[in-house]
This record gives C-alpha cells, sequence and structure tokens, in this order.
C-alpha cells in the first residue's frame, strides 16, 4: 500500500455537474444535474432552502413528484431545523474565522493518518487526496472520478468516531456511487454499526 496522501487545500469544482432552478408551491429550487442513478433532496441551513441533487436528462416533471412525495419530510426536517437554530444562543454558535478553521483542520489532520492506516487496508480503496472545509449540509463528500474525499471541518469539534464513520462512509463511495444495497452491504461489513452512528450524527446541526 502506498503512503496515506496528504492533505491537499479544499477541491472546489464541481466537474460533470448542471445546475438549474424550477419552482415548487411558492419557492425556487436549486437542481444540480450531475452523473448520478439516484435523486437526492437535501433541506439547507440556516433557512431549510430545498437544494435537489438529479440525474443529468431526469425531466422537470419527475422531480416535482419526487419532491411532492417527500413533503411531509420536508416539514418535519424545517421544523426540527428552526427549533435547533432558536435553541441555540447567538453566543453559543461557533465562530468560524480563519484561526477557528485552522485549528478544526490541524485536529482532523492530526486524527487522518492513523485512521487511513487502519480502513484503507479493509477498504481497499484509497483516495488521491483529503481537503478539509465548511461545509453547509454535508459532512463529507468524494469523487470517485478523481477519487477525491472532502470532510467537513465541523467534525472537529465532535466526537471522533464519527470523523471515522464520516471517512468509512466516503472511502466505500470509492466502490458505491450511491446509498443503495450494494453501498449499505459494505459498510455493514466494514463498520455493523454505522446506521446508528449515522443516526447518532444527524441529530448534530451543521451551523
Amino acid at each position: 500500500m502506498s503512503s496515506a496522501p496528504r492533505p491537499q487545500a479544499p477541491y472546489t469544482g464541481r466537474r460533470g455537474y448542471k445546475q438549474s432552478q424550477i419552482r415548487w408551491k411558492a419557492e425556487t429550487i436549486q437542481v444540480n444535474h450531475g452523473r448520478v442513478k439516484n435523486l437526492y433532496l437535501r433541506v439547507k441551513p440556516p433557512d431549510g432552502r430545498i437544494e435537489i441533487t438529479a440525474p443529468l436528462r431526469m425531466p422537470d416533471h419527475a422531480i416535482l413528484e419526487f419532491v411532492d412525495s417527500r413533503e411531509s419530510w420536508i416539514r418535519k426536517t424545517r421544523n426540527r431545523l428552526s427549533a435547533a437554530m432558536s435553541s441555540v444562543p447567538p453566543e453559543g454558535k461557533p465562530e468560524w474565522d480563519e484561526a477557528a478553521v485552522d485549528r478544526a483542520k490541524s485536529s482532523i489532520n492530526a486524527r487522518l493518518p492513523e485512521l487511513l492506516q487502519r480502513w484503507v487496508p479493509v477498504v481497499g480503496r484509497e483516495p488521491s487526496s483529503i481537503s478539509l472545509r465548511l461545509m453547509t449540509s454535508r459532512w463529507g463528500s468524494c469523487t470517485p472520478a478523481t477519487r477525491r474525499i472532502r470532510l467537513n471541518v465541523e467534525l472537529a469539534r465532535l466526537d471522533p468516531r464519527f470523523l471515522e464513520y464520516v471517512l468509512v462512509h466516503e472511502l466505500t463511495h470509492l466502490y458505491v456511487h450511491g446509498h443503495g444495497p450494494e453501498f449499505q452491504r459494505r459498510m455493514d461489513r466494514y463498520l455493523p454499526q454505522w446506521r446508528m452512528l449515522r443516526k447518532e450524527l444527524n441529530t448534530h446541526l451543521i451551523v
């Protein structure tokens, strides 16, 4: 196995994605069309706006039908987000100035070599680079074609087991793009408690 990749500057491009907007009820939804097989819907803090990731050639009417089918979930998620935001006083929200981001990156970078040494042989896939940056709606992401992984610096303020879970999650995406049966089968084998970790992680608000 080659040596663990050094975390690099954030990868900001989204190659292969095309953006558009659609109207749903009284709001505008951003749609990112890309090389994905399934539809993904996110309710993004702090205002609860909706963002969709959809296959390149999926028509708008199919996307709107999907959003309609998720209306109850959207409403519940927005209510939870609103309650979480209102319960955190302004002085309790982390200030992500340059110094705070640098400290968070240093904390994560100190843990990554050991995690990569442990998990790359298990998963059987090695990232070409790992970048750390502030994300507004994700704990991590990856680009399988380039084997680049991005991690949210907010993981630095959480229990270390969540950084481990997100890293294993993204390494698994180097095999499988979506979250279907094959992804779940691999995660069950690598990290049997991953569903519990995902559920617990999702109770933490990305601020």
